[in-house]
């Protein structure tokens, strides 16, 4: 029973002092997929690279201290694909994509447009080049779990404030529609939301650092398992760790069934 984890960082320097590593050990997942490392090849220390039981396979931003992506596993994979073949997104280290037997498991960073009107174009341009590759992964008659921060809040449950965000990045009316035709015309599943249709509150995985946030739990769901439809049917729990925090976000894991 493959258990998967998802965890943006928001730096892998700073997740690493507050504990993740740690965490992930008694956690014993089969993979974990990591974004927002914040880091260069440079700057991964051996625990980084492969932590006690697991391999690492990594795509770094050539931008210094930006984005950056990761997925560790049990065991060495068959096949390894660094980005998705989209040369200004590629080199904002955002797509890991490692092949284990006839499994696929993708960590993916999807870009923010929250910081101005030009990095909200770049989403706009990453959705339109990124549906493509998600439709040939859906046809590629393999199972495919994607894990990371897609930086959309899909529905009104998934986020607390939504009527007041309605016009701002991670909400926009066109990538929320953008994720439905994700999982309503491509078929693949949201599998958090398959386990869980109703949870609002709880399902959370990102807060703000400004104000109250994570204290008043005003949070977005932003950090998803987008799955073929096969592996998803499988799914058999879905869980949001906050106990601890290690950064901005809080891992997601999935237990699928053989």
């Amino acid at each position: 029973m493959p258990k998967i984890v998802s965890a943006n960082l928001n730096g892998i320097r700073s997740a690493a002092k507050k504990g993740f590593f740690e965490w992930l050990q008694k956690e014993a997942p089969d993979f974990v997929c990591v974004q927002e490392l914040k880091a260069q090849a440079a700057d991964m220390t051996d625990d980084f690279l492969s932590p006690a039981g697991y391999v690492g396979h990594f795509h770094y931003a050539q931008k210094k201290g930006y984005s950056g992506v990761g997925v560790y596993s049990r065991r060495q994979p068959d096949s390894v694909r660094i980005g998705f073949g989209n040369t200004e997104f590629d080199d904002e280290g955002r797509y890991v994509e490692c092949d284990y037997g006839d499994l696929t498991v993708i960590s993916l960073y999807a870009p923010s447009g929250s910081s101005s009107e030009e990095r909200q174009e770049a989403k706009f341009r990453f959705m339109e080049a990124f549906l493509p590759h998600l439709m040939a992964l859906e046809k590629s008659g393999r199972e495919v779990v994607i894990c990371g921060d897609w930086n959309i809040a899909h529905k009104e449950i998934d986020l607390k404030n939504w009527k007041s965000n309605q016009k701002n990045s991670g909400f926009l009316p066109e990538e929320r529609a953008w994720m439905t035709r994700i999982f309503d015309q491509l078929g693949l599943v949201d599998v958090y939301r398959r386990l869980h249709p109703e949870t609002t509150g709880d399902a959370y995985t990102w807060w703000s650092n400004r104000g109250q946030a994570w204290a008043n739990n005003v949070g977005w769901r932003i950090d998803y398992h987008v799955s073929t439809p096969g592996i998803a049917a499988k799914a058999v729990s879905a869980a949001i760790y906050k106990e601890q925090r290690f950064s901005d976000h809080a891992p997601l894991t999935v237990v699928y069934g053989d």
